[in-house]
């Protein structure tokens, strides 16, 4: 059991999501937690205090004046005792009062107490989700340390809308727990991966980009979390939904991705598998490019070197112990790897042959040749989700 003694304390937010709490607490539990819940007025028109409270085996806490708790100041001692807080489904109204220090309920003065680490699973309509408001308190949320888990895409049951709102699957938030508290090698050891294309504007409807799918990248931070890493992923645009129990940026650019990959240093390791873009147009046009009638030649973009992401952070001051560069090549594979492995600064460079035919960019199967300092290591080709367990279980032996 990978939680066997840990302690949790589940805050329910008020939402049609809250139905899945019960099987939230089951897994938990299953995992060898114990499971203390608190639930706000309004999740109780979702879910009795009495079905929670026959899953947890413990009393549900619901009110901030409790005779029977205030006398040992009881939101502060609820708020200190558990290992992590989890709060599922993270209402925005939950969200809205931790980033802005409200506390007039017991959910909330718990959150404002504690000093542990917070998890969020959020829960609303997409319209909520993508409200500017929403958008700030998350990116509060974030700088003052919360984690989050979801949301997902999908249809939502209250109205039938569909977008992204939708609380993540008890599976997932438990493997967000278990990420953070569960032990493996990895455990303790903060690790950055990047992920997808970078989008480089030419005006506002072109840019520049390339095939990559962000499979791979995605696979690799989800293998290091079952290995017990704290993973934050940085992707460019992917069509692929968010690792459960990865704290995940999104941005378009080059210069995007390589401003959040500087924020979240220092880290113990990093993996790069974005596939940037090597060019940006110097300056996007503010309007759509129109044909010119008459015009015999094509517009000329002027272009300009994008930063390298993987040789600034091989050089940077706070250079992680362990820095893996992915090649995408499509000739000379071993040669130009090593240039890369020798030029950015990087311990391991991860080759792969992404030619027309192979099916590597987009696909689900990747034919990969580690190199460092010690040669070279063919591996053969393998499912995407293969390579990067066995990628994740060699970063936990370097680190070990």
């Amino acid at each position: 059991m990978k939680l066997q003694s840990r302690k949790i304390l589940l805050i329910i937010g008020g939402g049609i999501a809250a139905y899945k709490v019960l099987e939230l607490i089951r897994r938990l539990r299953d995992e060898g937690a114990s499971v203390r819940c608190v639930m706000t007025a309004a999740a109780q028109q979702f879910v009795t205090p009495l079905s929670v409270a026959t899953l947890s085996a413990d009393r549900v806490f619901t009110d901030l004046f409790d005779r029977n708790d205030e006398h040992d100041v009881g939101h502060i001692r609820l708020s200190r005792e558990a290992d992590l807080i989890v709060v599922a489904p993270a209402t925005a109204d939950l969200m809205s009062k931790l980033a802005n220090g409200a506390a007039n309920d017991l959910a909330s003065a718990v959150l404002l107490a504690t000093d542990k680490s917070v998890l969020m699973a959020p829960a609303m309509n997409p319209r909520m989700w993508n409200h500017p408001a929403t958008r700030r308190n998350r990116a509060t949320l974030v700088a003052d340390g919360v984690s989050f888990v979801g949301p997902n895409r999908g249809e939502m049951a209250e109205s039938g809308e569909a977008g992204e709102g939708r609380m993540a699957e008890p599976v997932e938030i438990v493997a967000a727990v278990v990420a953070r508290l569960g032990s493996g090698p990895l455990s303790g050891k903060k690790i950055i991966v990047t992920s997808g294309p970078t989008h480089e504007p030419i005006d506002p409807v072109r840019y520049i980009a390339n095939r990559s799918s962000g499979k791979q990248g995605h696979a690799i931070a989800a293998a290091l979390v079952r290995l017990g890493a704290e993973v934050r992923l940085v992707t460019g645009p992917v069509a692929i939904a968010d690792p459960a129990g990865v704290l995940t940026t999104h941005v378009e650019t080059a210069a995007e991705m390589l401003a959040a990959v500087e924020s979240t240093l220092p880290a113990d390791g990093a993996v790069f598998v974005a596939a940037v873009a090597d060019w940006r147009v110097v300056e996007a046009a503010s309007e759509k490019i129109k044909k010119q009638p008459g015009a015999t030649e094509p517009p000329v973009l002027h272009m300009v070197e994008n930063p390298d992401i993987l040789a600034t952070v091989g050089h940077h001051a706070q250079r992680p112990k362990l820095v893996v560069g992915f090649a995408a090549e499509t000739q000379d594979l071993i040669t130009n790897g090593r240039k890369k492995l020798e030029r950015k600064g990087a311990d391991i460079i991860v080759a792969n042959d992404v030619s027309t035919g192979t099916g590597t960019m987009g696909g689900d199967r990747n034919r990969v040749t580690l190199l460092s300092a010690n040669g070279a290591d063919e591996w053969p080709e393998l499912g995407k989700d293969e390579v990067a367990e066995r990628l994740a279980q060699l970063i936990a032996d370097r680190l070990a």
